[in-house]
């Protein structure tokens, strides 16, 4: 069986589209596929509350117990790989991740990013659109690597920036299609391991 583990730091809305396609399309029985795990770095994540009412193992490891990111993410990888994962998810993991944890990792570790890299990576992307005057915004999956979200690209989808659009509404177009991108992503992945 082909583990994933999910990592997320709040409502885990990727995550939970990621089980409902997991679920709906089969995975285990076309790809021999499951979600082994959901973690978090911390415990009031609501992801976790809905992985948990879900059935699916839970675990959560807070990053403000360990002195030094490197210690978290040392601690957080020891956790990991308990579940054996071929694919490490990151879902709304808002934790900038040490190079040890990502060439631990290395080919195996996939994250999402709402915007249409290599446009605008780190945060505040729809504003950024908009004051750049885009007439289109995203999300893009990708591998992750040492350097913040410039990893292979594995996918994008496209939303138009609407006139009047805030960050708000935008963020809320590019949210929809990330729940269809990344499933689909991960989906072809597994289709070629």
């Amino acid at each position: 069986m082909k583990n994933l583990v999910i990592l997320v730091s709040g409502h885990g809305s990727n995550m939970r589209a990621i089980v409902e396609a997991s679920r709906r399309d089969d995975w285990a029985g076309r790809f021999g596929a499951r979600i082994a795990a959901v973690m978090s770095n911390r415990a009031d994540a609501a992801g976790l509350e809905w992985a948990r009412a879900q059935g699916i193992p839970t675990e959560s490891l807070s990053h403000t117990a360990f002195g030094s990111r490197e210690a978290f993410d040392a601690a957080l990888a020891d956790r990991i790989d308990a579940r054996a994962p071929d694919l490490v998810v990151l879902a709304g993991f808002m934790r900038i991740l040490t190079p040890g944890f990502v060439a631990r990792y290395a080919g195996r570790l996939v994250n999402i990013h709402p915007s249409l890299l290599p446009a605008f990576p780190g945060l505040h992307t729809h504003r950024r659109a908009i004051e750049a005057g885009c007439a289109v915004a995203g999300a893009t999956v990708h591998r992750v690597t040492d350097d913040l979200d410039v990893g292979p690209i594995l996918g994008q989808a496209v939303v138009p920036v609407l006139p009047g659009d805030t960050e708000e509404t935008l963020a809320c177009r590019v949210l929809s299609q990330e729940h269809l991108l990344y499933p689909r992503v991960l989906a072809d992945l597994l289709s070629k391991e």
